[in-house]
Formats: C-alpha cells, structure tokens, sequence
C-alpha cells in the first residue's frame, strides 16, 4: 500500500487526496475479494452438505425406490424459498458432489482454491483417481475453472508419468501431493501437445527450437506450472570440446535443472549418452546447494516403450516423451493413451513378479 504525500508549506499541511483515495479502494478490493472467497467456499460447503443429507436420508439404502420423487418435491420448495441454485438440476449435482468427494475434510482443504464450478467441471469424471488428481493439482497450481476444463479436455492426468503407474502407487503419490510433495511423475508427460507452435511440413531442430521460445508462455502451459525458462543453447565446455543444450529450465517445486534436448527423429538409445553428459555437466557446475539433481527430457518426433523400459531411464533421471505438432483426433488420442497406461501397467507388475 502507498504512503500519502504531506508537504508542509508556509504552516499548513497539504495532503494527497489522490493518494489516500487510491488506499482506500485498495482496502475496499481486498475487504471484498476476502468476503467473497468465504461466501463461495460456505457456498460449496452448504450444497456438499446438502448433497450427503439427501443421499444418506433420502436415497440411502431401501429408499432409493421412492427417494428420487422425494428430491423432486424438496428441490421445487427450495427453489421457491431460495431460488434457481435449488432447483432439482443442481440439488443432484449436489448429491453427486457428496458421492463423488466423500471426505468433508478433502472437501474443506480443497475450498481453499476451489469453488461451486470447479467441483462441476470435476463431477463428470469417472476415473476417481484422475478427478483427484485433477483437484489436487487445481488447488496446488490454483487453476482458474477454464484451465481446469483446458487441462481435462486435454487428458492431462493419462499423458502424466503417474497415471501409468499401479493404483497404490497414484494413491500414494496423491497423498503427497495433498501434504504438499510434488514428484517428477506429477510434472513429466507424454505426449506433449505442441500443436499451438503452428509448425507444418518438413521444419529442422532449430525451426522447432524458435517456435518454443516464440510461443513460450504456451509452452509453460503445457508444462505445466512451476517452470521456470534458463537458457537456451546452453554452453557445456568439456576438455577441448563445446556442447550446447537446447533448453534449460528449472522447477520451483522439484528444486531442480530441467534439461530439454529437441529431436527431429524418433528416439534412439544413442540420445541418452548425450544428456547424460549434459547432466553430469549441469550437476557439477549448475547445481546450487539445497538443490536435487537435474533431470533431462528428451522430446522426440516418436518414441519405442520397448526400448524405453529396457534403459531403465528413471535411475539415470532421464524421460523421454514424444511431441505432436498436430493433433490427431481426440477419441485416436484417448485410445492411445490408455492403451499406453495398459501395457505400462502390465509391466509393472511384471516387475514386480519378478522381484
């Protein structure tokens, strides 16, 4: 907040009208925005509650037969009372909100950051551990509802690193998550959707390369948040040698160097020792103290799960994901990504077998 102006002059005091006025708005704004934040979250609490009584009460058990004739009799008084918000469309969203989020203590962190309309673009999730996955990361990143439907109509919980693990290992990885511990299988997907770039027909690395950083605050977004752009070309002098990284980035919440190396091609066993070194490099002379280890990414054209799996990357903080300039159709896209969380599953637990 500003300090007024005073001046003095010939024994009387003039003050800044202006800037006082500019003060008090600014303590009226924040009075107003605090209001409003309590109002929705009591709001949200009140349909949640609402929901658990009719769905407990009402539809409960042997009740079910008769419950549903019960909802549309309470909604119509309740909207006559209250108005529109309690009519019987939304005093079912409002039952569904307490079947889906159970726990009024989940519900209660979650009010913090999110409000009636985040909850109604989560409700139509099936998978209960993608629409967890969804809030959570809504309240971490505090998504406004239009990213929040962005990051759902772009199935970002099926292009993570997490959704192709075991159901125990999403759910454990989701309770860090809501104790405030993000994971390199949180941040990392594939593929990403660089269809935003507008690169058509044949394009080199460096064609690729420009249209990131022309669009980088896209590329954040599709990042996802707590990205940080470094350097671009980054210079490595090894011996007699220099090698140039094409971009480095950091992660405010994994506290490290994010490696980025652009291939044209798809991915082949020869890229690993090149970022290898490029880590090696960074983690002698980039890491700062209190820092992890870097971690590469190497962004390819097309990638083998095959040969992936058989590197076992993830010891050498190494991912590889594929990148689509253009995008194909969503149901080819929604196939092929739970056809990839699928096969990466059965391996898990093949390995698990093994062990």
């Amino acid at each position: 907040m500003s300090k007024p102006t005073v001046t003095r002059s010939q024994g009387t005091v003039a003050v800044d009208a202006a800037g006082i006025l500019a003060d008090l708005r600014e303590l009226i704004h924040s009075a107003r925005h605090r209001v409003a934040t309590v109002a929705n979250a009591e709001q949200t609490l009140l349909y949640w509650r609402l929901g658990k009584r009719i769905r407990t009460e009402v539809l409960g058990g042997d009740r079910a037969a008769y419950g549903g004739q019960i909802v549309v009799s309470v909604s119509r008084q309740l909207e006559m009372e209250f108005g529109k918000g309690f009519g019987e469309k939304n005093v079912r969203r409002m039952v569904q909100f307490a079947e889906v989020f159970p726990d009024e203590e989940i519900v209660v962190s979650l009010l913090q950051h999110l409000g009636w309309t985040h909850f109604l673009a989560l409700l139509p999730i099936k998978a209960p551990l993608a629409r967890e996955f969804y809030a959570e990361m809504c309240r971490v990143e505090r998504w406004p509802v239009r990213t929040l439907r962005q990051k759902i109509n772009g199935m970002l919980y099926e292009r993570t690193a997490l959704s192709k693990n075991t159901e125990a290992v999403i759910k454990a990885e989701l309770v860090n998550l809501r104790d405030g511990q993000m994971t390199p299988d949180m941040v990392f997907r594939d593929p990403y959707l660089l269809d935003f770039l507008g690169l058509q027909g044949a394009f080199s690395e460096k064609d690729l390369e420009n249209a990131i950083l022309r669009e980088m605050e896209r590329f954040l977004l599709e990042l996802g948040s707590g990205f940080t752009f470094v350097a671009r070309q980054k210079r490595m002098s090894v011996g007699k040698d220099d090698f140039y990284l094409d971009l480095l980035f950091y992660h405010r919440f994994l506290r490290r160097l994010i490696a980025i190396e652009l291939k044209l091609e798809s991915f082949k066993p020869a890229h690993i020792g090149q970022m290898e070194l490029y880590l090696r490099w960074l983690d002698k002379h980039e890491r700062a103290t209190g820092e992890e280890s870097p971690i590469g990414l190497i962004l390819c054209a097309g990638t083998d799960a095959e040969q992936v799996e058989l590197l076992q990357l993830d010891g050498k903080s190494i991912r590889v994901a594929e990148y689509l300039t253009e995008l194909p159709p969503v149901d080819l896209l929604r196939s092929r990504l739970h056809l990839a969380i699928e096969l990466a599953r059965e391996q898990a637990a093949r390995r698990g077998v093994d062990e």
